[in-house]
């Protein structure tokens, strides 16, 4: 995965507090809307991250794919770990089918 922990050690301590917020709210509405709001979230909050980085509009349009690509990349690779965390551990943490 592409977080560092010895320089980022409360990175697992900020993706949980999301987690726990993302739970509070499946407690009045289902997992897939609570899902779908999670990822626009993730989406805008990204989009205004990559505004921050560009220097002017212009910069922002010629590092449009390679933004786009970045953050699919990334979310990917998290993903791929922890839907593979959660098939070796699936006893434990959902229980037995």
């Amino acid at each position: 995965m592409a977080a560092d922990l010895k320089e980022d050690p409360t990175f697992y301590d900020r993706a949980d507090s999301h987690i726990h917020l993302a739970n509070e709210h499946c407690a009045n509405i289902g997992r897939g809307k609570v899902s779908a709001s999670m990822m626009y979230g993730c989406a805008r909050f990204q989009a205004w991250n990559a505004a921050c980085w560009a220097e002017s509009v212009e910069e922002m349009k010629a590092k449009r794919e390679e933004t786009i690509n970045y953050f699919v990349d990334q979310y990917r690779a998290m993903l791929e770990d922890n839907v593979d965390d959660y098939i070796n551990n699936f006893e434990n943490y959902v229980g037995g089918a």
